[in-house]
């Protein structure tokens, strides 16, 4: 089973790319890494990149589920709109080739990676690179969270039940 993992931006969407073995429940690394818009275009151009880049990862990778990130309240006025707009396409071309979709705030993917909510974004990312063996944590930033929520939809998908904090 793959599992596109998402962490949504308008400047840098991380992407990370699983397998889940349904036999062992062992997760494997297929890809990751960043969109990235130029912050010169305006906001409908750069949402149409991305857009039209998530839609070529699906159509490349055939994934079974995408997790999002879900967006969690900030002072950031100007980030949460940008972030919410970038969301939206994102979900729209998941809708389009009907994944299913799975969301989890910041505070759900450090529970279930780290066992706790409020973890270094450091932990999580060991707890990553540990996972899938790789040599060093991955880089940028928003890839390593692209797969961790990856390892959450793997772990919940087709399952029935919510993720408890």
């Amino acid at each position: 089973m793959i599992i596109l993992g998402i962490d949504p931006g308008t400047a840098t969407t991380g992407f990370g790319i699983i397998e889940k073995n349904l036999k062992t429940n062992d997760f494997a690394l297929v890809n990751f890494g960043v969109i990235a818009t130029d912050k010169k275009l305006t906001d409908a151009e750069r949402l149409a990149i991305l857009g039209a880049d998530i839609e070529s990862l699906i159509k490349k990778y055939k994934p079974d589920a995408m997790g999002i990130e879900r967006l969690f309240f900030t002072t950031n006025q100007k980030t949460v709109m940008t972030v919410s707009q970038a969301r939206g396409v994102i979900l729209f071309i998941a809708q389009k080739f009907k994944l299913p979709i799975y969301e989890f705030t910041p505070l759900q993917v450090k529970s279930f990676i780290c066992g706790y909510g409020k973890a270094e974004k450091k932990q999580v990312q060991f707890v990553v690179q540990k996972t899938f063996k790789l040599k060093s944590i991955p880089k940028p930033d928003d890839a390593a969270d692209a797969l961790a929520i990856a390892l959450c939809a793997g772990h919940y998908f087709g399952k029935n039940q919510k993720l408890r904090i």
